[in-house]
């Protein structure tokens, strides 16, 4: 998440006056309070804010509010005067229905008729609720704003991205335009960052909120972009697809001189194929293809079914037999790969049941298991499934997949994509490797303690950094004794036991934790490991880094210790993670 909206930052607290003519804007600012009778302004409006936030936060115990504003099924409690005074749009809308308040104790509001298109979730709204009440923008909740992939660092994953635009859409309905500036500010420094289909909620919202240079800023991330021309057809407005169309026609002229003409005729085709699956008419998909030279391959058939259609159109394709579920588009995404963006059970599950390899990569790096994760919030992750209610699909898709990689870890079709999963495994077991090598190294205690919480001395010695650049770790070594299966189940093991190893440190042990991650991020090439390499100045270099590293790795201990202390690990605990945490104290 970006940091331009935290609550330490100088906000500007501006109300529509609808007592007096003209708008009263008052500058609060938490990084100086100036001199004189405006130092006592500030404290009285910091009073003012602090004492309006009771009636939110209280609002649990003992409710103040005289009106009812239902988002996502749940009501929350408003304040009618304080909404009226801080909104335009409020003011208007209590305004309108004074007469059936009158006959009404408690008048109730929908937020999906207030939206002229779309949602606002509940928590995005209670952070918009807050800032009314208060003029603080309060952090944004990490259970719908980050996703839960744990390499995720969240600064543009689709969870963070919705969250923004969720309050951007609230702020500019609502009227409330200081508001509005600040999201979108938040929203343009997302676009160069996210992937470009994640960018299509932002243009969306740009849109409909008519903020134009957001806007503009979208419309050239897409032009620029490989997404196809279909997609954006079916998920952006017309307007917009065609201005798309012509900024990506300059692109390419400006770009490629030798351009190569399509073919009207195919491309009718491809097209009547596409409309006869958003029909469910499959028969007549079969005597489309019978008509033309054109195959379900050749229209990505099967990736426009799963990206748009019902699922039960997916499998009636599916059941032709006609279509390779492995097939990569023009943006090297698989079947499956859509299949996830979409997180659709009833779709993922007949696609594997026909052979559909989870641990195919996108060209970023991404597999089907990791895209699920990145548009997928803790909230809707961890959500309790009471009985007799449908299961969580967020969940289900991503723990199919995860099923489908264990029992089938590296697949025995030889495909272009097989090496590419042995790199990425031999990678991740590389940076596994070293960090917990490195764990050993400046951490002693603290790696011991996660390494005998994670078990991780029963699986293969780990050769630690140095060997495993050479021939040790790696992962196309020919043991002619080892049967492939037995090879990939070690392989496995050991990464299981390394990343568990890793989990526990973070857990039990943050701050040294933090260390090695920024050491692994800055300081982990090859010459930095040798002080007495390079010039006289390099050397000298590499001594003060070395000696600040020393620092760090001192201050973490003690944190981690402090912290650990602060828990409360009493000496009647029994639990034997505790009693060796308790060894570590003493």
């Amino acid at each position: 998440m970006e940091d331009s909206l935290e609550p330490s930052s100088s906000l500007s607290f501006t109300s529509s006056s609808l007592i007096s003519n003209g708008s009263t804007s008052y500058n609060i600012s938490t990084q100086s309070v100036p001199e004189g009778g405006s130092s006592l302004e500030i404290i009285s409006l910091a009073k003012l804010s602090a004492s309006l936030e009771q009636l939110v936060v209280s609002s649990s115990t003992i409710d103040y509010s005289d009106a009812d504003i239902v988002v996502e099924d749940v009501s929350v409690g408003v304040h009618r005067c304080i909404l009226a005074s801080r909104s335009q749009f409020f003011y208007e809308l209590f305004k309108k229905d004074k007469d059936s308040m009158e006959k009404e104790s408690r008048p109730k509001y929908y937020m999906k008729d207030m939206l002229p298109y779309g949602s606002v979730g509940h928590e995005a709204f209670l952070i918009f609720l807050s800032y009314l009440y208060t003029g603080k923008l309060k952090p944004c909740p990490p259970e719908v704003s980050t996703c839960v992939d744990d390499q995720c660092i969240h600064h543009a994953c689709r969870p963070a991205i919705n969250f923004s635009v969720d309050l951007m859409y609230a702020s500019a309905i609502f009227q409330v335009p200081e508001l509005v500036s600040l999201f979108q500010r938040r929203l343009v420094n997302f676009v160069e960052k996210a992937l470009v289909e994640d960018v299509i909620p932002i243009l969306l919202v740009a849109f409909h909120c008519q903020s134009v240079q957001l806007l503009n800023q979208c419309v050239h991330r897409v032009a620029r972009s490989d997404l196809d021309s279909i997609s954006i057809e079916k998920e952006v407005p017309y307007e917009v697809a065609n201005d798309i169309k012509s900024i990506r026609l300059k692109y390419q002229n400006t770009n490629d001189d030798t351009l190569v003409a399509e073919d009207p005729l195919r491309e009718k085709s491809i097209r009547r194929i596409h409309k006869a699956l958003d029909s469910d008419d499959v028969e007549l998909v079969k005597l489309l293809l019978t008509e033309s030279d054109i195959t379900l391959d050749a229209a990505h058939a099967l990736h426009y079914a799963v990206a748009y259609c019902d699922p039960k159109v997916v499998s009636e394709v599916l059941n032709l037999g006609m279509a390779d579920v492995n097939l990569r588009n023009l943006r090297g995404y698989t079947v499956l790969h859509v299949a996830a963006l979409r997180r659709e059970p009833s779709i993922i599950v007949p696609l594997l049941e026909k052979g559909a390899r989870a641990l195919e990569a996108t060209p970023d790096g991404q597999n089907s298991v990791s895209i699920c994760k990145r548009l997928t919030r803790p909230k809707d992750y961890n959500a309790k499934t009471e009985q007799g209610q449908k299961s969580n699909k967020d969940r289900l898709c991503i723990d199919v997949l995860e099923r489908e990689i264990r029992r089938n870890p590296i697949s025995t079709d030889a495909s272009s994509s097989s090496t590419r999963i042995v790199d990425d495994l031999h990678m991740e077991l590389l940076y596994l490797e070293d960090r917990v090598a490195f764990a050993r190294l400046l951490f002693p205690s603290e790696a011991k303690l996660a390494m005998d919480i994670a078990n991780a001395e029963t699986t293969s010695q780990y050769p630690g950094l140095m060997a495993s650049r050479g021939s040790s770790g790696n992962l196309r070594e020919v043991d002619l004794n080892e049967t492939p299966i037995a090879k990939n189940e070690r392989i496995l093991a050991r990464m299981a036991a390394l990343k568990k190893t890793v989990e526990t440190g973070r857990r039990y042990f943050p701050n040294c934790s933090e260390v090695l991650d920024k050491f692994m991020l800055d300081d982990l090439h090859d010459d930095s490991l040798y002080l007495d390499k390079g010039s006289a100045e390099e050397q000298k270099n590499k001594k003060q880094r070395f000696m600040e590293l020393k620092e760090d790795v001192h201050k973490a201990f003690t944190k981690d210790k402090a912290e650990l202390h602060r828990v409360g690990l009493s000496s009647t605990s029994s639990s034997p993670t505790l009693k060796r945490q308790r060894k570590l104290l003493k």
